[in-house]
């Protein structure tokens, strides 16, 4: 175990230090962050002198070399940069949003699992029947249509025909504990969708395997009820894919919330993202994407670590 570990440890580090290279760069070739502090075709713009002052403030003025290991210090020791524009430190703005991410990803991931797991033990042992057929449409759905256009449609048929739900936002503090339940519904089901799909078909395709395996025909034969065959000898070991990787199906709920967060108007850190992206700020750019490699990076050894003390096949 310990060797297993101290691999996918050094796997871990490798990727984290290959994933700063490659935001650094992307950062330095998505154009010139100066253009902010000036106007082009007209207006005011920066005499050479003000260029130079604020190109050695931002330590623009160094090597590419010299930029990133101040940049991957910085960042080690928690210090993320400041925003272009307002001077506002970059990881105090990750973390004001990261709370609301958080917050709808993890009720994504519980919508997922509550809802794929079942699905696919129920169209699993209901193997080319109707509910097997209905849970396969539904995990094809899923994974197909995209998440833009289930947001836009939950909002047209339950926020402005229904009126059922709210469009946008996430509440306020001071809200009625059901009114700001009511703010997660839309988003909560449009994130979730594609992992319930998700969990459904590892969960068939685990389940399948796992009741055509030998101990389950050895249990079926001496007569052990249909139920117990399924919840207590197939379904505990159908359920370690699943397990192992709920914890990539978080990583990339937190990560990947951006669209969903743009349609819902929700203040995570997506909606953050895209503001970067717009003012061509680097440092608050370049934050964001390490955080998100950082974090899906982490689950990414947690998932091998869950897959190795279930499994212990793995770690050979």
């Amino acid at each position: 175990m310990g060797r297993f570990l101290f691999r996918r440890m050094y796997f871990a580090v490798f990727s984290m230090i290959a994933a700063t290279l490659i935001v650094f760069g992307l950062s330095r070739a998505a154009g010139d962050p100066l253009l902010l502090y000036a106007q082009q075709g007209g207006g005011y713009g920066l005499t050479p002198e003000q260029k130079k002052l604020i190109e050695e403030y931002l330590g623009l003025d160094k090597p590419l070399a010299i930029q990133y290991l101040v940049w991957i210090g910085n960042a080690a020791r928690g210090n993320l940069g400041e925003t272009l524009l307002d001077r506002t430190k970059v990881s105090k703005l990750i973390s004001d949003k990261l709370g609301a991410t958080v917050q709808l990803a993890i009720a994504a991931w519980v919508f997922a699992a509550v809802t794929g797991i079942p699905l696919g033990v129920l169209s699993a042992t209901r193997r080319g029947g109707f509910w097997d057929y209905l849970g396969r449409s539904l995990a094809l759905f899923g994974q197909a249509l995209p998440q833009f256009w289930i947001g836009i449609m939950l909002i047209v048929i339950f926020a402005v025909q229904l009126d059922w739900l709210p469009a946008t936002g996430r509440g306020y503090p001071e809200d009625p504990f059901l009114d700001r339940v009511k703010h997660f519904i839309l988003p909560t089901f449009t994130l979730g969708w594609l992992g319930s799909a998700t969990y459904l078909r590892l969960t068939r395709s685990s389940m399948l395997e796992v009741l055509d395996s030998e101990f389950v025909k050895l249990a079926r034969s001496k007569g052990a009820p249909n139920n117990s065959v399924i919840w207590k000898h197939a379904f505990k070991n159908a359920l370690i894919a699943p397990i192992t990787y709920s914890s990539l199906f978080l990583a990339s709920f937190i990560t990947g919330a951006t669209v969903v967060e743009l349609v819902f108007s929700w203040p995570g850190i997506g909606r953050l993202a895209l503001t970067a992206v717009t003012n061509n700020d680097f440092a608050l750019l370049t934050g964001i994407v390490l955080f998100f490699a950082g974090a899906y990076i982490f689950f990414n050894f947690v998932a091998d670590v869950l897959y190795a003390v279930i499994d212990p096949r793995i770690r050979l």
